[in-house]
């Protein structure tokens, strides 16, 4: 920490500076926890308001403050961040909004992941024995970051923060509205129609290779930041997050591939990762994901569909397993094919996974969000696409994408000749080698398929069998990476004489 910023935080009991950022605390650290999925509603918002409106520096508590917390316990939070100045307008709420995430991790015990009603918290043991007993802390350190980030936007700030269930709720609900009209902003609007993507790196702290690339028809995994969020971030901080990115010329324009966001994400990556593809789920090319995307798509290959699960859906999904563990895997500003993190916005946008088929490529939703995007879901494919109430596990949902005629259940069908095809050529005398050489990623059906490289050898006997006997492997949606198989055939234990 500067000397600078020493004198602006020494009222403050514990540290605040960029070396806390991306800082995790553990739950047998946490002295309480503010939101996260236990917690229906909770919030944060950033308002703009005229210079008579609000009261600078200002910082109000309603409910009870952390001394009033118990130990290890879960609470609900809400935060209203009102601003205002000459240069305050209503396009920068989002803008502003999304730093609370990047602030608050500045402050030494205090962990801060998602955005908008998916906030969660943990404040630490050891930062609450320094003396961080209070939320009032929470607020200042807010108001003296955005005075110094934003110093030529931001003339008074106050803020209010919310632990009452009763207020958060009314507040919730108020939040809720505003976060839909600004996201309908950007509906109706083509990627085509504009020259300029925008970027962004806020979670990089979290996520050090990760570069979000925000078009008109794709919002930041995050769900906060929209085109004309993004836009706006870059004309009034250029140093700051958020960069416009030229879209260069169009490789790919079915999977949606750009030299300029290629570009782009190789420099903001350090040279990590050199190429995107903006509109596929099964490319290892894939956008990047973070940690803070408010749901996850994973590709399921046994019914060669998508699945979709957001991060408050309870237990294990279709695919037997919990969201917690897919965004271990998913997260982290990996590329993983099959995998990647979006926004529910997103499931709006006629470019969710355009190059893999849409909505015509979506089995799987938890109900809930299924209920929200109801009215974007093509009313032809609506009543197709299952969720947890009528498919639960693999079995009961191939059964029923089958009865109602899933366009996936088509791919089915091909599939099933090629494997046929396949067996028929794999019928091999033992003792017979199999080579297969090949080094590339190749595409089976509608699924991913990483072939073996080298020689499979199956000796004489090895699976059984009298001479002359035919033996047959199958390796369905199957990724394996090996040096070396070998096969034994294991003898019976023989046993022992009495």
């Amino acid at each position: 920490m500067s000397d600078e910023e020493s004198g602006m935080f020494s009222d403050i009991p514990v540290d605040v500076g960029l070396i806390y950022e991306g800082e995790r605390v553990r739950g047998k650290q946490m002295q309480v926890e503010l939101g996260g999925g236990k917690i229906k509603e909770k919030f944060e918002l950033v308002l703009a308001r005229e210079m008579n409106e609000i009261e600078d520096e200002k910082v109000t508590i309603v409910g009870p403050d952390l001394k009033d917390l118990e130990e290890g316990k879960t609470y609900p939070i809400g935060i209203i961040v009102e601003v205002a100045g000459r240069l305050v307008e209503k396009d920068l709420e989002a803008v502003l909004e999304r730093r609370i995430h990047e602030f608050t991790n500045y402050i030494e015990g205090l962990m801060h992941l998602n955005q908008r009603y998916d906030i969660w918290m943990r404040l630490s043991k050891s930062s609450y024995k320094k003396g961080f007993d209070t939320l009032e802390y929470w607020g200042k350190v807010l108001i003296r970051l955005y005075k110094s980030e934003f110093s030529k936007v931001i003339e008074k700030i106050q803020v209010t923060i919310f632990t009452d269930p009763k207020e958060i709720k009314t507040w919730y609900e108020k939040a809720m509205e505003i976060y839909e009209a600004r996201d309908s902003r950007a509906r109706g609007m083509k990627d085509e129609d504009v020259d300029l993507f925008y970027g962004c790196t806020l979670c990089q702290s979290f996520a050090p290779t990760h570069v979000c690339t925000i078009t008109p028809e794709r919002i930041s995994l995050c769900g906060a930041i929209n085109w004309f969020d993004a836009r706006a971030a870059s004309k009034v901080d250029p140093k700051g997050p958020n960069f416009a990115i030229e879209k260069g010329e169009c490789i790919d324009e079915i999977k949606g591939e750009f030299t300029g966001v290629n570009e782009i994400t190789k420099k903001k990556s350090l040279g990590e990762i050199d190429r995107v593809h903006l509109y596929t789920i099964l490319s290892p090319y894939n956008h990047t994901s973070c940690g803070c995307f408010e749901a996850i798509a994973f590709y399921i290959p046994e019914v060669a569909g998508i699945g979709i699960v957001d991060r408050n859906f309870k237990g294990e999904t279709v695919n037997g397993l919990r969201f917690s563990t897919m965004a271990n895997s998913t997260g982290g500003g990996k590329q993983v094919e099959g995998f990647v993190g979006i926004a529910i916005e997103y499931l709006r946008s006629p470019k969710l996974f355009s190059a893999d088929g849409g909505w015509n490529k979506i089995v799987w939703l938890p109900s809930n969000i299924k209920e929200r995007v109801e009215n974007d879901i093509p009313e032809d494919i609506r009543d197709k696409i299952a969720t947890e109430k009528n498919a639960p596990t693999i079995d009961e949902l191939k059964a029923f994408l089958k009865s109602v005629d899933h366009p996936v259940v088509k791919d089915w069908v091909e599939e099933e000749e090629e494997e046929e095809e396949e067996e028929e050529a794999m019928m091999v005398p033992q003792g017979q080698q199999i080579t297969y050489q090949q080094t590339m990623p190749v595409q089976m059906g509608t699924g991913v398929g990483i072939p073996l490289v080298g020689q499979l050898q199956l000796p004489l006997g090895a699976l059984g069998g009298g001479a002359g006997a035919q033996w047959k492997i199958t390796f369905k949606n199957a990724k394996i990476i090996a040096d070396e198989m070998v096969i034994k055939r294991i003898k019976p234990a023989k046993k022992k004489k009495k």
